[in-house]
């Protein structure tokens, strides 16, 4: 069952279709470079799904802060997955995570990706999932590294 919601987004009336509950099974999603990122494949870790746009300032500014925390924990206890909406090309999408140093994988964003994950009408929004794969937080907003990390830790 779909539930309507209806947001205002810069003076336009958006329509964004939610589930009203998230699929049990998680996420399947690949990325630019060809590789799948299924949320099983993440268990013990914190996974973090940015939803993000070129065009936007906010994710322009968290960008630094998500890159920094991957680099730091990949190796550990965290998994950063971009998502990018409302794109020109690939090869604009391409260029800016070039320019941005986003070592993180980054995910061609479409409707599909937000009925297993959520809405993307808001950005940026970001959800993350503990290590048991459970979504227990969404952020809609800029995130920084301080936040997520507070939330990463203070629930282990």
């Amino acid at each position: 069952m779909m539930q309507l919601k209806k947001l205002l987004f810069f003076g336009t009336l958006v329509f964004a279709f939610q589930p009203l509950a998230m699929a049990a099974s998680g996420f399947m999603l690949k990325d630019m470079a060809g590789n799948t990122h299924d949320l099983k494949q993440y268990q013990g870790q914190w996974v973090v799904v940015n939803y993000w746009a070129t065009w936007c300032p906010p994710c322009l500014e968290e960008v630094p802060e998500l890159v920094s925390l991957y680099d730091d924990r990949k190796d550990q206890d965290v998994m950063v997955i971009g998502v990018v909406f409302d794109y020109e090309s690939a090869e604009t999408v391409t260029t800016y995570v070039d320019d941005m140093l986003m070592s993180y994988p980054i995910v061609l964003g479409n409707d599909d990706i937000a009925k297993q994950i959520g809405s993307a009408a808001l950005l940026p929004t970001t959800y993350v999932y503990n290590p048991q794969g459970k979504l227990v937080k969404t952020k809609r907003g800029l995130v920084t590294r301080q936040y997520l990390e507070s939330l990463i830790d203070g629930n282990q």
